[in-house]
């Protein structure tokens, strides 16, 4: 059992908290109209994305036996069959698409639509799409954004230019950082993590992310300044929280460059304390800013 659900990956069930920006943004956070919804999406894209998982570690269980980390994965180590694999993959499916009805949304239509369109993306992605360089990163962004719009589709809230363009500098800052680490495997032991590696290096991994780090920071205080934001709230400060964001941003950076620690954003999430601090920071110096 404990197999079967390594390859769901509950662990990476964390990204799939960005459905809860919408209604976390729009002060709406505490309405249970609102927020039932958006956890229905939250349990659907959980099953969608093990869904996923299961079809990657089946279509990589070869490459991941030359993987000194990845060599360890149900599929990969032998502790699932294949029959089992594909089983628990469209089991994880059929759920997704049944969770969803329970969200009693008046965008019905488009949460399936979102979610479908997600599923044959990665499917793509997987299969074919994830060995060209930086369009890999690329998808995987849009993945995030997607989270956002269901999100905003389960509640009826209107998304913002804003939210979108951070959701997707952040993410492909995240994904950028990721291959510093496959690429520092392939440099070690001379054996390709994937097939798009040899499309990076140090130098661009490392400026690239520097880049775009930049640009989400500068993206997020405009976003936190804009007179728009400040209309709907009803107050000027909260670009106070522009720090917590700095500072993570710094730190995740550090772990890359400096320590090579850049593998996986959910397990820096999980065990670094500097992160773990400027996230509560955020959220609490935010929902403090917002709804109190």
């Amino acid at each position: 059992m404990k197999a079967y659900i390594q390859l769901l990956r509950p662990l990476q069930w964390i990204k799939n908290g960005f459905v809860f920006a919408p209604v976390f943004f729009s002060n709406n956070l505490l309405k249970w109209g609102y927020l039932w919804p958006t956890i229905v999406v939250f349990f659907a894209f959980c099953l969608i994305s093990s869904s996923i998982y299961c079809f990657n570690d089946l279509r990589d269980a070869e490459a991941d036996r030359q993987h000194p980390k990845k060599r360890l994965r149900p599929i990969a180590s032998g502790a699932v069959g294949t029959r089992a694999g594909y089983t628990l993959m469209g089991l994880c499916t059929i759920l997704a698409f049944s969770v969803l009805s329970l969200a009693d949304s008046p965008n019905a239509h488009y949460l399936y639509g979102i979610l479908a369109a997600y599923w044959l993306m990665n499917i793509a992605y997987c299969i074919r799409l994830k060995q060209t360089a930086i369009l890999d990163v690329t998808i995987i962004a849009v993945g995030f954004v997607m989270r956002v719009l269901i999100g905003g589709m389960a509640t009826d809230i209107r998304i913002s230019a804003w939210l979108v363009m951070m959701t997707f500098l952040l993410t492909l800052f995240l994904a950028l950082a990721k291959r510093n680490d496959d690429y520092r495997i392939y440099e070690q032991t001379g054996t390709k993590p994937r097939t798009s590696i040899t499309g990076y290096n140090k130098t661009f991994i490392n400026e690239a992310t520097a880049i775009i780090a930049s640009v989400t920071m500068v993206c997020y205080i405009m976003y936190t300044m804009s007179p728009e934001l400040v209309q709907r709230w009803g107050t000027p400060y909260v670009y106070l929280t522009s720090g917590w964001v700095l500072a993570g941003l710094l730190r995740y950076l550090q772990n890359m460059i400096v320590y090579g620690l850049s593998g996986s954003p959910t397990k820096s999430m999980v065990k670094d304390r500097f992160i773990q601090l400027c996230i509560l920071g955020w959220l609490l110096s935010f929902f403090a800013i917002i709804y109190l």
